[in-house]
């Protein structure tokens, strides 16, 4: 395995913020396989420009990986080029930054074309302005007489090769989003309500999808175990359907260039009826948790939905906590407790979820002469029958409607 070493910088008064960030970091290098040596932290309000740390801390560091045979440093913020080549060239070993550790794991667990596509502009686009700097095979030479020479050129094709599968996969990311857009279509005409799973990296969202549908997908004690979205149909006890997508975790510092690339498969939060926001409840920063799925969420749009959190893993939680969440309001959303390994929460989960697939929907009677049968069945693709019951003047139906099928069939309300 790997061995790394990670460093943090952190400003005056924010140390215990950068240790958890380390603590996600290291949790981060072990699902990319590699082994933690150590942290190092420095504290700086502003990052040095030529190497992040410092010269003084950069010996420090170089002295530790040299005596520990130390593979990899890893950064945790965002490194420019010539801070990776300036502290490359002292310690002598390979550096990464958070973005290049998260686009490793992405590229670990894609699996589909669409987010194998995904994964692999992200990182040419994350690449492309890092090209400089990395040994002297694509260094820039000067300019005059006896600098010339195949280094500069060698950099100006690989600048016009990444330029062009670049542009390739773009194309090849249009096609397949216009895949996706087509399969929305088709789940928006099915008029089945439709939930989208989002939350924090690791919060149990494939365990919660594998216990109401079965979809069978890979569920790990790993970040970022599942990046290809899933949607699933699940039957409620009431007969009530509705389909289930489950979707890439959310973590802090998500870098920008991953959010855009996968946009289309992102967008699966957008256009569902509402949403469910999976916490793990045993982690002590489950609040910051929900902080930035809000934050990402609120970046793509998604805010104006109606939602469920669901506390995961309360198996795991002290007595104290368990309490302090029976309490908790949710802001602007449904609450509810649940251990998906456990199964505790199910049917309180279950009541929850049918109350939501209901939200802004009435019940309305409606009655179809016998010689308008034909739309009878169209109301039952569109609408949670409740009661039919047969008359003299034609079927009179009770039924669950929104606001959409109470227009289709308004001439037949009663």
């Amino acid at each position: 395995m790997t061995k790394t070493i990670l460093v943090g910088i952190f400003p005056q008064g924010a140390e215990e913020e950068c240790l958890r960030s380390l603590t996600e970091l290291e949790r981060l290098a072990d699902t990319a396989g590699a082994v933690t040596f150590g942290k190092m932290t420095q504290m700086k309000n502003v990052p040095d420009a030529a190497t992040c740390i410092g010269s003084g801390k950069l010996m420090e560091l170089k002295e530790v990986c040299q005596a520990n045979e130390i593979d990899t440093v890893i950064f945790d913020c965002e490194l420019t080029p010539a801070q990776i080549k300036n502290i490359e060239n002292e310690i002598e070993c390979d550096v990464i930054d958070r973005s290049m550790l998260i686009l490793d794991i992405f590229a670990l667990h894609a699996t589909s074309a669409e987010g194998k596509v995904q994964v692999e502009l992200a990182q040419l686009k994350y690449t492309a302005p890092r090209l400089i700097g990395k040994g002297k095979d694509m260094s820039r030479l000067g300019g005059g007489i006896g600098t010339r020479g195949p280094g500069e050129s060698k950099l100006e094709i690989d600048r016009r090769r990444l330029a062009s599968r670049i542009s390739f996969l773009q194309n090849e990311l249009y096609e397949l989003e216009k895949n996706r857009q087509t399969m929305r279509a088709s789940r928006e005409r099915s008029s089945m309500p439709k939930a989208c799973i989002v939350g924090y990296t690791n919060a149990g969202k494939s365990s919660l999808l594998n216990l109401l549908t079965d979809a069978g997908i890979l569920a790990q004690d790993k970040l970022f175990a599942t990046l290809d979205p899933t949607t699933r149909k699940f039957d409620l006890p009431s007969g009530i359907s509705m389909l289930v997508t489950d979707t890439v975790g959310f973590i802090r510092k998500l870098p920008h260039h991953l959010v855009h690339a996968f946009k289309s498969t992102l967008e699966e939060a957008v256009y569902c009826d509402f949403l469910i926001n999976v916490i793990d409840a045993s982690d002590d920063e489950c609040m910051e948790h929900m902080m930035v799925t809000e934050s990402i969420l609120n970046s793509l749009g998604a805010t104006d939905k109606p939602i469920l959190y669901v506390f995961n893993k309360i198996d795991k939680c002290t007595p104290e906590r368990q309490y302090d969440l029976r309490f908790y309001n949710g802001g602007r959303g449904r609450v509810v407790s649940i251990s998906v390994k456990e199964g505790y929460g199910y049917d309180e989960l279950i009541l929850q979820l049918e109350a939501l697939c209901r939200y802004g929907k009435t019940r309305e009677y409606f009655m179809f002469p016998y010689s308008e049968q034909s739309q009878l069945n169209a109301l039952y693709r569109n609408a949670e029958i409740i009661s039919t019951e047969y008359t003299d003047e034609g079927t009179l139906v009770y039924a669950w409607v929104d606001s959409k099928a109470k227009g289709m069939f308004s001439k037949f309300l009663r």
